[in-house]
């Protein structure tokens, strides 16, 4: 499944995935104020992205040629509000979402931005709205253990699922696979943890 558009950079490219969305973390517990856009101030304890999939489904293909119409969002609301499927997508899901922080502290000091007071920000491929946000979901969770959490209906910490500290996810990284340098900067892959606690 995939979601966002690498092209967009605009509100209006940008509206059909209303659920990538950017929080300037004033602290660690900071959830407020999510934005579309790149955040326009400093962020003092930096950036995270949270990448909410789609969870309705259209109940028949299990995948489509662009990987993403098979999936929508909710007519209104949210998962979490439990907002209604559209009828081409009738059958409601589990919902998949991650969080990324970015370490933007290096970037605090308000004079060190652009001149024109601008955000500093810029995605690997050239967007510095923040737009293009996006996301990719493989499946990848070991043997059951995801239709245990599925069958517990719990959202954080269930019952019988493993949990880990943000240590030890943070000790969580796969080897580079592509040994690639993009304009003086190594490329690097790393793994997402499967459950956050």
């Amino acid at each position: 499944m995939f979601i966002g558009d690498i092209y967009a950079r605009s509100l209006d490219e940008a509206a059909r995935f209303r659920q990538l969305t950017y929080t300037c973390l004033q602290n660690m517990g900071t959830r407020d104020n999510e934005t579309i856009a790149f955040p326009h101030r400093v962020c003092p304890a930096g950036i995270m992205t949270s990448l909410r999939f789609p969870n309705c489904w259209d109940g028949v293909n299990l995948d489509s040629p662009d990987h993403m119409a098979h999936m929508s969002y909710p007519e209104t609301g949210t998962f979490e509000s439990g907002g209604p499927c559209p009828a081409t997508h009738p059958v409601r899901t589990s919902q998949v979402m991650f969080e990324v922080i970015w370490d933007t502290t290096r970037f605090n000091n308000k004079d060190d931005w652009p001149e024109d007071g601008s955000q500093p920000f810029v995605w690997s491929f050239g967007d510095a709205t923040g737009y293009a946000n996006h996301g990719d979901y493989v499946f990848g969770w070991k043997d059951d253990s995801l239709q245990k959490i599925l069958d517990t209906h719990c959202y954080v910490n269930c019952a019988g699922a493993k949990t880990q500290s943000i240590q030890d996810m943070n000790k969580c990284a796969q080897q580079p696979v592509v040994n690639e340098e993009i304009d003086g900067c190594k490329l690097w892959i790393f793994c997402v943890p499967s459950y956050r606690s």
